[in-house]
């Protein structure tokens, strides 16, 4: 019995504190929907009703997330208590893209970043597998060929021009912190969005790219 009522104790505590983070998003004006969850229990790695989930637990819920996202504190507070094991999932190209990088020319890009002054914004780490680099976002231009985006099922490796490297734009999203993922461990803050002067600015897209580039091109084999 205690170790039931332990479970939920603790179950109870990380949905009051994804409540909270996921607040504290829309509080900085980032939109926010739910993500399907990891599974707990059977052989399926994911809640999701697709046999074979290509992305467990790193999703939305529906299909129609786009439409859904909000910075509604009621509404956000009602998706959380209905469902409080739901991940957190931000769309991009909306108040910021994000880089999607191997971890390892992340770790590099941040090094190179420092030493030659390019600001950083917030980075997230996925599993210690991918960094995700927040930065502005370029909006949406009047010329569609500006526009790299991210195919949601592609292999970033399979990308010549910068293998390893995704940018998630309009139409894109990416799982947030703090996310729990199948491995068990949860998406995670490297840098989180607000330190103790307040949120963290998004940089320039372009010159982080420059970095980021160069970092996976060097990373990859």
């Amino acid at each position: 019995m205690a170790d039931v009522l332990g479970r939920r104790k603790r179950r109870r505590q990380a949905a009051e504190g994804t409540l909270g983070t996921v607040l504290d998003y829309a509080s900085l004006g980032w939109p926010v929907c739910r993500g399907a969850a990891p599974a707990s229990r059977g052989s399926r790695a994911c809640e999701c009703d697709r046999i074979g989930c290509p992305a467990p637990g790193a999703h939305p819920v529906s299909p129609t997330w786009a439409m859904e996202a909000t910075t509604d504190a009621d509404t956000i507070t009602r998706w959380w208590t209905d469902t409080p094991q739901a991940n957190v999932i931000l769309p991009t190209g909306r108040v910021f893209d994000v880089f999607d990088v191997p971890a390892g020319a992340g770790v590099m890009a941040l090094a190179r970043m420092g030493r030659a002054a390019v600001p950083a914004g917030p980075v997230a780490a996925v599993d210690a597998q991918r960094y995700l680099f927040f930065v502005a976002t370029r909006g949406a231009p009047a010329d569609e060929d500006e526009w790299w985006p991210c195919r949601l099922d592609c292999v970033p490796e399979t990308i010549d021009e910068t293998p390893g490297l995704r940018w998630h734009c309009r139409d894109s999203y990416v799982l947030a912190p703090p996310s729990p993922l199948p491995s068990g461990n949860q998406v995670a803050w490297i840098r989180p969005p607000r330190d103790g002067s307040g949120p963290l600015e998004l940089p320039e897209p372009i010159a982080a790219l420059d970095i980021l580039s160069d970092a996976c091109e060097e990373f990859m084999p």
